[in-house]
């Protein structure tokens, strides 16, 4: 009996080292327990008619600085202007541009102010600069540091004092002293860049009773043409 059984094992063992492996593969079997599979794992999405997926609808979004929302702001400005031969005159015989206008602003440089109190001309570098109106000088510093080689003329018009400022001019190019009397046209200075100042220019300011106005607005309204 034992060896039978000992036959009967060695053949066994004969017969599955030679039977190929895929010999008892079932492909229908396992097609369809795929099948059975994916069936459970499909996944559905109900979508909303009134829900639009056109992405062409995104909504897009940019970045503003805040120079260019000053720019925006307080840049639009129009400075056209003519000017006149009458008691009270534009600075220059003719118009010039204008860098920079009354009121806020980004500051040009280390020391300039955010709220501009004047206009800035820009003729060139050594222009000759005028008395805006008859009246007397009250003032001539000539290296202060903010505004560099700065002038003051008092004025009386229409029963109101009004002093105007010459700002920035070439040091030593003004030859007016205190209590100097001056009538419109005379000459003040020459443009220049002294002071706190990125570039030649004449930083004008328009005082009515020491109240700071914006130059600008108020010569358009009094230089007559």
């Amino acid at each position: 009996m034992l060896s039978s059984a000992a036959l009967l094992l060695a053949g066994a063992f004969m017969v599955g080292l030679t039977l190929p492996a895929n010999a008892v593969y079932n492909p229908d079997a396992d097609a369809a327990a795929g099948a059975a599979l994916s069936a459970e794992a499909v996944q559905t999405l109900s979508v909303d008619e009134a829900v639009s997926t056109d992405v062409a609808e995104r909504s897009t979004f940019g970045v503003t600085s805040w120079a260019e929302i000053l720019q925006q702001r307080y840049g639009q400005a129009s400075y056209s202007y003519t000017v006149g031969t009458g008691d009270i005159q534009w600075p220059f015989p003719f118009p010039v541009p204008i860098s920079d206008g009354f009121g806020d602003r980004v500051s040009p440089c280390r020391g300039c102010s955010s709220y501009h109190q004047g206009v800035d001309l820009i003729p060139g570098d050594g222009q000759p600069i005028y008395v805006i109106a008859d009246g007397v000088v009250v003032a001539h510093d000539e290296a202060n540091w903010s505004y560099g080689n700065t002038v003051e003329i008092e004025h009386e018009i229409d029963g109101q004092v009004i002093t105007s400022k010459y700002a920035h001019m070439q040091y030593n190019s003004s030859p007016l002293q205190v209590g100097d009397v001056v009538s419109v046209g005379d000459f003040v200075g020459l443009v220049g860049n002294s002071g706190a100042s990125t570039g030649p220019h004449l930083h004008l300011e328009i005082w009515i009773d020491g109240v700071k106005v914006n130059p600008f607005t108020w010569l358009q309204a009094k230089a007559a043409s």
